[in-house]
């Protein structure tokens, strides 16, 4: 059987620099990859009509029962990274799509949640843009060294990043749904409820996984109890946070300010309102962009292909 591979959302147009995709091509599969997200759903059902096996970048492309119902020839999905709440697993399984996940980097996200608020407590693009223009310092920082910070969700993410927050001098206070005081204490972190987070964090940081129990958990309330000292820093999950909260809080001075790698909407798009909110420090969604997490996620969906080829699915996720 002829086979046809899509690489989706390849952004950089860097994933054939970080797996060998030749060797598929060479047994005949044809592989596509695409720099450009999809405008709409019919323009990806359009692109993948005769596609059998497709590799999605994170929650890039949503993959939802309609995708699925309109896609036929679709066999195999690999996502990157051992979970994606853009997918809808029940309803691949129902179609006959057999979907798996690839190794992930840990560190990548906890270094660049740190890169972040290092750059918005000392207002580093600000000063960088205006020393460019020819003036000398034109902002105080704050130093972070006995300040508290506020995690919310402590999974493999949070605690790397409860282990810098110690390793700068600061009070590490956590929370989510089910942590444990025990859970916290072995992080390096003390167990408090959502709302004494947002109360006593200089710095609230947001480490979950998105779920429709996880969306909006931080909204107008947890906001404005941060409190104008307080910085919000997201790179978990854009639906997390209330949007129009959290832009009303940046707008109105309920919050110091926020620094930000996920958004409600993918890439962001022109005229969204937080590019035009003060204070805050924004990239792209850079968490897992990394040559070693690229190299896990492009290379473990290779393993996959392979596998699945030769009749021995690996790696494969279940609803």
């Amino acid at each position: 059987m002829t086979h046809r591979l899509a690489i989706l959302d390849d952004y950089q147009d860097v994933a054939h620099g970080f797996a060998d995709f030749t060797a598929l091509e060479a047994e005949g599969v044809t592989v596509t990859s695409y720099r450009e997200p999809f405008t709409s759903r019919d323009a990806l059902v359009s692109a993948l009509a005769d596609t059998t096996m497709v590799i999605a970048m994170r929650e890039r492309t949503a993959f939802p029962r309609e995708v699925f119902e309109k896609l036929p020839s679709l066999e195999l999905l690999v996502t990157t990274g051992m979970a994606n709440a853009a997918i809808d697993v029940a309803a691949a399984a129902e179609h006959g799509v057999t979907v798996c996940g690839t190794p992930g980097s840990p560190t990548a996200a906890p270094e660049l949640t740190w890169a972040l608020l290092l750059a918005i407590a000392r207002h580093l693009p600000a000063e960088e843009s205006s020393l460019r223009a020819g003036t000398w310092q034109s902002t105080v920082g704050f130093e972070l060294a006995g300040k508290t910070l506020g995690i919310v969700g402590l999974g493999k993410i949070g605690r790397r990043v409860a282990a810098y927050g110690q390793a700068f001098g600061m009070d590490v206070v956590a929370w989510s749904q089910n942590l444990t005081a025990e859970a916290a204490k072995e992080a390096g972190a003390r167990l408090v409820s959502k709302e004494e987070l947002f109360t006593v964090a200089d710095v609230a940081t947001l480490h979950l996984r998105l779920s429709p129990r996880s969306e909006n958990t931080v909204g107008e309330a947890e906001l404005r109890l941060l409190g104008p000292e307080g910085i919000l820093v997201n790179t978990a999950r854009g639906p997390l946070v209330d949007q129009e909260a959290l832009v009303r809080s940046l707008n109105e001075g309920w919050i110091r300010g926020a620094a930000l790698d996920v958004f409600d909407q993918e890439p962001l798009q022109a005229g969204h309102p937080l590019l035009a909110a003060p204070n805050t420090l924004l990239s792209p969604h850079l968490g897992y962009v990394t040559q070693e997490s690229y190299r896990q996620f492009y290379g473990g969906a290779l393993e996959n292909i392979t596998a699945w080829l030769a009749g021995s699915p690996i790696r494969t996720l279940t609803a």
